[in-house]
């Protein structure tokens, strides 16, 4: 073979990856997006469910709280997994997990049968997401990475938002136990498409399971979730105060415990989460903004199905309508923020972000009753535009600053910091806004006028706090690109 046939061959070989690697890539992304989308459309279907199962809506509420609380127990140990399984092992526990999950919930004859059946379905997701991320930076070059970390953004960002809306227009349709049935089928695909595109990938066989990390890593975050997430309850005062400050404080103590371990066990690199990462400075900048625009992303997405529906009254599928643009913007927008990311770098995309941002939630924080409708969607689509060119250079920019060795652990302490963070803005939010509707309450207002004047109160606080999202963006730079190869198991992955 002469030189220029074999130089044509490589090129043939070269295009053959890239266009494996895509799909492999599309794979994954349509499996977290169905996955993650499951996470948020239990609120709507709540009610239905109640009245088929006759519970309450505090035993009803556990449909989501057990989700949440899964993933913050499994996600923490998805760095270790991801060293020490192969990614198709892994790929496939994941998708077998969720889609028999989700089986068992459209035909569950119990509630605590749909109750584990959400488990299933949250251990599965938890996986997902750092085996999507971990596979983006491993097998895509860093001069295409804001692209391909741009399909993410949309299953962070779009997929809990879409949830709602899809979920409400299909219960209305045909009953909340279709939302299942429509899932199904498509997790059964992925599936079956991803177990054939991931080919060899033998365990990498690093890492060593360590019991005690991960019993201070399930104390540890569930009881922070579970604490955040009672904090709204409480504040409502349907529910005791003491609880959720048990739990947070049990949660924090496991938290140091568990932060105290894993500084010791990866001086031997035997840490179930390395903590390394914190040591790169663009990691760390990036992750604590990701934080506060998932912070606002779900406390925005609690507050205004409440506005929308309690003191406007609208019914649940208009709600859904009204926060579909924002949702939108954001999905269309990710790949070509992505694109620009690679062009011109974090700061020109995420300093006027975190601008546009706080104008998203000092507008919803100006919503009255007497704002048209259109000025509530407009104030949304403000917020949505401001998170979508925060979340792809922020998450590209901080992840790729990580050398591979570190890139699961990277993956990891940011899905799980997600987590964290949106469940820190949900309880933040509403725990203003209870106490503010409260207030109201008790100098005269009716009920729903209180708790409207809520609402204004969160969201004000919401738009100062954003102010200092503005200040750090300042400090975002364009990582310097660690001098190494990627893995050679997700090489292996499309082979």
């Amino acid at each position: 073979m002469t030189t220029v046939e074999q130089r044509e061959a490589e090129q043939v070989d070269d295009a053959g990856q890239r266009r494996r690697i895509a799909a492999l890539i599309g794979t994954l992304v349509a499996g977290a997006f169905v996955m993650i989308l499951n996470e948020t459309v239990m609120g709507v279907a709540l009610p239905a469910v109640m009245q088929d199962f006759g519970v309450t809506a505090g035993a009803g509420q556990w449909l989501t709280t057990i989700f949440m609380l899964t993933m913050a127990i499994v996600i923490p140990m998805t760095g270790f997994l991801l060293q020490r399984f192969s990614a198709r092992a892994i790929f496939i526990a994941a998708l077998v997990l969720f889609t028999i999950g989700t089986g068992i919930a459209a035909f569950a004859p119990a509630f605590w049968v749909l109750l584990v059946a959400r488990v299933a379905q949250a251990a599965g997701t938890a996986v997902m997401m750092p085996l999507l991320t971990t596979t983006i930076l491993s097998s895509v070059p860093p001069e295409r990475r804001g692209r391909m970390m741009g399909l993410m953004a949309i299953v962070i960002s779009v997929a809990p938002a879409l949830g709602p809306p899809l979920s409400g227009f299909v219960i209305t349709l045909a009953g909340w136990r279709a939302v299942f049935l429509v899932v199904l089928p498509i997790a059964a695909l992925v599936l079956f498409v991803g177990a054939a595109l991931i080919r060899g990938g033998s365990a990498p066989g690093g890492g060593r399971f360590d019991l005690v990390s991960v019993l201070l890593s399930t104390t540890a975050f569930g009881g922070l979730l579970f604490g955040l997430g009672s904090i709204g309850e409480a504040a409502g005062g349907h529910g005791s105060s003491l609880l959720p400050a048990v739990a947070i404080a049990v949660g924090a103590v496991a938290l140091a415990l568990f932060v105290w371990r894993q500084l010791r066990l990866q001086r031997s690199d035997a840490a179930m989460l390395d903590l390394r990462t914190f040591t790169y400075r663009p990691f760390w900048i990036g992750i604590v903004l990701l934080l506060v625009a998932m912070a606002s992303l779900f406390g925005a997405l609690i507050l205004l199905p409440l506005y929308l529906q309690n003191v406007r009254g609208l019914t649940p599928l208009d709600t859904g309508l009204v926060t579909l643009p924002g949702a939108l913007l954001m999905g269309i927008a990710a790949p070509f923020i992505g694109a620009l990311f690679d062009r011109v770098g974090p700061r020109p995309l995420v300093i006027p972000g975190a601008v546009v941002l706080s104008a998203g939630l000092l507008l919803l924080a100006l919503v009255s009753d007497a704002t048209p409708i259109w000025g509530v969607v407009l104030a949304h689509v403000t917020l949505s535009a401001g998170l979508a060119l925060m979340m792809t250079p922020l998450m590209t920019s901080a992840l790729g600053s990580l050398p591979p060795r570190l890139y699961s652990h990277g993956s990891a302490i940011t899905s799980t910091l997600q987590q964290f963070a949106g469940a820190l803005g949900t309880a933040v939010f509403v725990t203003i806004m209870s106490v503010g509707a409260a207030n109201a309450a008790d100098a005269g207002l009716d009920p729903i006028a209180a708790q409207g004047q809520g609402i204004h109160l969160a969201f004000v606080a919401g738009a100062v706090a954003s102010l200092l999202a503005i200040v750090i963006a300042c400090f975002v730079r364009r990582p310097e690109e660690p001098a190494a190869s990627a893995d050679a198991e997700t090489q292996d992955l499309v082979r």
